[in-house]
């Protein structure tokens, strides 16, 4: 059970479903939404207030001026999409702490939660107080 037990843990430290992001975004702590799609999909539709940096781009020169303080959330299409994992491993190869969201956007939207783009998504939305 032991093993079992740090199995969860390990897990949990590496990604996050919507509505833990979400209350992690109301609650002001220091993530960051980092859509890995290619520009055209986060133009559509993307989670409020997220970065897009396709993984195929992510590079030094790429993530330069980003903050290093901050936890990256890398996210994707969805259950059929790995480019979140792709980020997500690209991001922490270049020295930056990151989870992956499951189920990626698709999941946000599934849960009630707005989206911005060319075809947003109503829903439940959360202000920041910054």
């Amino acid at each position: 059970m032991k093993e079992q037990i740090e199995f969860y843990k390990r897990k949990l430290a590496f990604e996050m479903d919507p509505s833990d992001l979400f209350e992690a975004f109301e609650k002001g702590d220091d993530y960051v939404a980092l859509d890995a799609r290619q520009s055209f999909g986060f133009e559509r539709e993307h989670i409020p207030g997220a970065i897009n940096i396709p993984h195929k781009n992510m590079t030094e020169e790429s993530t330069r001026n980003l903050d290093r303080s901050k936890t990256y959330v890398c996210y994707c299409d969805g259950i059929g999409c790995n480019a979140s994992t792709k980020g997500a491993l690209k991001m922490t190869e270049l020295g930056f702490k990151v989870k992956e969201l499951i189920g990626g956007i698709e999941w946000w939207k599934f849960d009630g939660l707005a989206t911005e783009g060319e075809y947003p998504n109503q829903g439940k939305s959360f202000e920041c107080a910054c």
